[in-house]
């Protein structure tokens, strides 16, 4: 795959070098605090085993339809939603507008928690050489609440954090997020299997297991459950008219966008799965109320457990951070290329003062939603994430030629697209997604 290729309308632009890197960099879009974070956190709160069944069939069934338009429609416009969306109709841009405002809206949501994440990291290593205070004596709950609580330390560790993500974002694609795509996400899965690995063996930790596979049919009947896991795929997949958009306007015509996209699906479940297997049976070893975990999981519950262990399951706790981390990263730098993009094709910003500005407004995001961090996180997924994949699917579905949405899919694979495809797309997923939007909105997701 080449380096550059021509954007319509604008300079020449950088590319992924490879499939892999593509790959890797689309993994990591995916795989962030949606899967680690969010995704145990609402199936403790949807009861278990229904809500991980009806996750995994939105996944393949919805997510992939989606993941497959969006690389496609990216690729054939060459650029970001707001510019592809003009292209196709200039009465439709509007919703170009509207995916940016989602990615910025989850963009801050990302830059607050890894900034708790890169916190947590570094106190638990200074921990291990007698630096970290009281960070381990404490009570993780009392000590989680009076962190977030603080008008300054948090807004400390969020500066911290840009600092290492502007680092990456900064160069292109090829030198910034391919190259760290390659080291991160083979990292995170290693860290990820070693601490699932290890769980069973934790005292208590059984009841999670009981928990996550305990299957109560009531559960499937529930609206709430499967408003709340077609949100959460949306989020899971970061399908939201944006990071998928903008990573498929860098692929080359060589690239099989449907192997994909399964792919992508496959290796994003997967980690949701592993994070489950850690969470969720952490949890049960502190006594806690499985279907209300809340956005300390990550925070309170597990930090008991690996400090009781000591040893080496104590620096095993500080991979688990690094690994959250990487998922955080890897994700965030995907949610700033749509942004930072849009500045350098419309604005001709060179991409270092393009990616200095929108770490500006993902700081300013940050320290506005703070306080609201929980609610937040429900509106990303219940509402943005599905409003940001209906507009696209709009675009792509209904905006876009038949025959030119067809040729998107088709480029550089020789298996025809799935006759299926677009009348699936056009009357059934996007009929899902603005079913989605509303029921989230009536019904407020679960509890």
């Amino acid at each position: 795959m080449s380096k550059e290729t021509k954007n319509t309308g604008t300079a020449a632009r950088s590319t992924f070098s490879s499939s892999l890197g593509f790959f890797l960099a689309a993994v990591g879009g995916a795989v962030g605090l949606g899967n680690v974070w969010g995704f145990p956190f609402k199936l403790g709160r949807g009861g278990g085993f229904p809500f991980l069944v009806i996750y995994v069939l939105c996944v393949f069934v919805v997510g992939v339809p989606i993941c497959i338009a969006e690389y496609a429609l990216g690729r054939k416009m060459r650029s970001g939603p707001v510019s592809a969306y003009k292209r196709i109709s200039k009465k439709w841009t509007f919703l170009g507008w509207i995916n940016m405002a989602v990615c910025i809206g989850v963009m801050g949501f990302y830059c607050l928690i890894c900034g708790w994440l890169l916190k947590y990291a570094c106190m638990f290593a200074l921990s291990l050489v007698g630096l970290g205070g009281d960070f381990l004596a404490m009570d993780s709950a009392t000590y989680f609440t009076t962190f977030v609580a603080k008008p300054l330390e948090p807004l400390i560790w969020t500066y911290a954090f840009m600092i290492i993500n502007y680092l990456v974002i900064r160069k292109n694609i090829s030198q910034g997020i391919e190259k760290s795509c390659k080291v991160m996400i083979p990292a995170l899965y290693v860290l990820f299997i070693a601490l699932a690995i290890m769980m069973p063996f934790v005292p208590g930790s059984s009841e999670g297991y009981k928990y996550i596979f305990s299957l109560d049919p009531r559960g499937l009947l529930d609206v709430n459950v499967w408003v709340f896991a077609f949100g959460q795929c949306f989020f899971s997949l970061s399908v939201a008219g944006s990071g998928s958009v903008i990573y498929g306007s860098y692929l080359g015509k060589d690239v099989k966008i449907r192997q994909s996209a399964i792919l992508c699906a496959l290796f994003d479940t997967s980690a949701a799965l592993l994070a489950m297997f850690i969470v969720i049976p952490a949890m049960a070893t502190t006594g806690a109320d499985l279907g209300n975990g809340g956005p300390g999981l990550m925070f309170i519950y597990l930090i008991p457990v690996f400090n009781n262990m000591g040893g080496i399951a104590r620096i095993m706790f500080i991979f688990f951070y690094v690994a959250v981390l990487f998922a955080g990263v890897s994700s965030i730098i995907n949610l700033f290329e749509t942004p930072v993009a849009f500045l350098q094709e419309k604005l001709r910003f060179n991409r270092v003062t393009a990616t200095a500005v929108i770490h500006i407004v993902g700081v300013a995001v940050a320290l506005t939603i703070q306080p609201w961090t929980s609610q937040w996180m429900d509106m990303v997924s219940i509402y943005l994430c599905p409003l940001g994949a209906l507009t696209a699917g709009i675009m792509f579905f209904w905006i876009m030629k038949k025959d030119t949405a067809l040729a998107a899919v088709q480029e550089g694979d020789p298996k025809p697209v799935m006759s299926w495809f677009l009348p699936f797309g056009k009357y059934v997923f996007v009929p899902l997604c603005a079913a989605c939007f509303i029921l989230g909105i009536a019904f407020g997701g679960i509890g």
